[in-house]
């Protein structure tokens, strides 16, 4: 074993200390390590219980044409929690359903997150639907696509603005290998973006400003 794995197992054992002040700096230490080393503390317990778990979420669907955004929201939000959004075609359908693979503990929560991210931008779609139904309903459903693709704009530009600030502290975010082998089954298709020339500039701005203010938020809320 590498001498750096030795001295971050040997700085977590110490994070378990009473003495509040050595516990956080031997703490603080090991993720700066794991840091520089592309590590993560799940890389650092028992290979035998880490249980690689698969959230399906059939409540939260999208298709090539209806939300297309959720898919790029489902691969943020998997990053940052060290997961892998994924999505499955339901039977006999063009609806695809939302789902995150990851470790027990990470996927629980990334799934909390998404499903309260997707409530958000649907919320203020219905009210953008509301504010816009006498016009076509191709250019309402452009204000309401435009908007889902600003708010992934923007909680992927907040979460990347967290992990620069806080490189120090070691807050990387890697897939551990189980999820990364076990992925690697799944087949990859392209799923349809909004064009250029479909995005709505002043919706799409808003979109992003409610995304970075939506993970501020959860943070100030104890995410």
């Amino acid at each position: 074993m590498a001498d750096y794995r030795k001295k971050i197992e040997k700085l977590l054992a110490l994070s378990e200390s009473p003495n509040e002040h050595e516990a956080k700096a031997a703490l603080l230490k090991a993720r700066q390590l794991m840091a520089e080393h592309k590590l993560h503390e799940e890389d650092f317990k028992d290979r035998e219980k880490r249980t690689v778990v698969e959230i399906d979420m059939p409540d939260i669907t999208c298709s090539l044409r209806r939300d297309p955004w959720i898919v790029d929201l489902s691969s943020v939000i998997g990053d940052a929690y060290c997961c892998v959004g994924y999505r499955k075609r339901m039977p006999r359908k063009q609806t695809n359903m939302i789902g995150f693979m990851g470790l027990e503990e990470d996927a629980e929560v990334c799934a909390q997150m998404f499903r309260y991210a997707v409530e958000c931008v649907r919320k203020r779609i219905s009210e953008i639907k509301e504010e816009n139904k006498e016009y076509y309903p191709e250019y309402v459903r452009r204000l309401c696509d435009s908007y889902g693709t600003g708010f992934v704009i923007g909680v992927r530009q907040e979460f990347e603005q967290q992990a620069e600030q806080n490189q120090e502290w070691g807050l990387v975010l890697v897939k551990p290998q189980e999820v990364e082998e076990k992925m690697q089954s799944y087949g990859k298709e392209e799923f349809r973006k909004i064009k250029e020339e479909a995005i709505i500039g002043s919706t799409l701005f808003e979109g992003i400003t409610d995304g970075r203010e939506f993970h501020r938020q959860k943070r100030i809320g104890g995410e």
